[in-house]
């Protein structure tokens, strides 16, 4: 069993390796996963330590990204932010998918009354777009980091609901599953022991090209006030102070926009990877 899945492993590898955009992706997303993790050492001043007689200052040696209105650095407040923004993508992550296979699963299982009442409950989230929705939410609930998990949340559980439920109909199909029926198992030892994860890798490329998405609508979220409260630094908020002074000292919106950005086409770059590698007609 340990030769077969360092046998895996290493084709996982081999594969991921030929596809040059999926390393830089996740060569990107490593980096700033380690910004974000030593922040406190990477980060040169404090993201929250105002100092007027600095303010609109622009890129030098001193403030590699120049400084924004009250004197703060905008790269330690990039690198901080960077921290933010992969709490969200962990929280919304841990929330959604769980909730997204299991909700899939069952319907596509037990089918008939289950799956039309829990389909129909999915078709009411996604007749609204993702981000209205969450602002929505978001507005009902009030801004804060937690309220802007929980309404991002809710707008991908639904689409990992229905590709969960696809895989689970061609799943139900299979010899080995009619015959752990046949023997009695019950449904819900059916659905976890033996559909649940051969639906994982099909989720594990949805989810991972769902982060762009995540960081878009955090961002979106900050951008109107909606999401992380300030002073604390998050890149949608300093986007949003920015463009007051995007005539005269652009780079106060252009960094934080550029990390949008880019941290969005890596996780799209390495999403598409994901999908090549673990395509089973491959």
């Amino acid at each position: 069993m340990a030769v077969a899945y360092r046998a895996s492993a290493l084709r996982f590898c081999g594969k991921l390796s030929r596809n040059g955009l999926g390393l830089i992706g996740l060569s990107f997303i490593l980096l700033l996963g380690t910004m974000a993790i030593a922040a406190p050492l990477i980060a040169p001043y404090d993201p929250l330590a105002q100092d007027l007689t600095r303010r609109l200052m622009p890129p030098s040696w001193p403030h590699l990204c120049g400084t924004d209105e009250l004197g703060r650095d905008i790269f330690s407040r990039i690198v901080w932010g960077a921290r933010v923004t992969f709490r969200i993508i962990f929280l919304v992550s841990i929330i959604a998918l769980p909730v997204g296979l299991f909700v899939g699963t069952v319907a596509g299982y037990l089918g008939g009354l289950v799956d039309i009442v829990l389909m129909r409950l999915c078709d009411v989230f996604l007749a609204v777009p993702g981000l209205v929705l969450a602002l929505t939410l978001v507005s009902m609930l009030g801004p804060s980091l937690e309220n802007a998990v929980i309404a991002i949340a809710a707008t991908l559980w639904p689409q990992i609901a229905r590709l969960a439920r696809a895989e689970t109909l061609i799943v139900r199909q299979a010899d080995y599953v009619s015959v752990i029926r046949i023997q009695g198992a019950r449904w819900h030892r059916i659905v976890l022991r033996h559909i649940v994860p051969m639906c994982v890798s099909s989720l594990i490329v949805r989810g991972t090209m769902n982060m762009a998405t995540i960081i878009l609508t955090a961002a979106g979220l900050g951008f109107l006030g909606l999401g992380v409260r300030p002073p604390d630094p998050e890149w949608g908020s300093m986007l949003a102070t920015g463009r007051e002074y995007m005539m005269d000292d652009p780079w106060i919106a252009a960094f934080p926009g550029l990390a949008i950005l880019l941290t969005s086409l890596a996780f799209n770059l390495f999403g598409d990877a994901l999908r090549d590698v673990l395509d089973p007609r491959s």
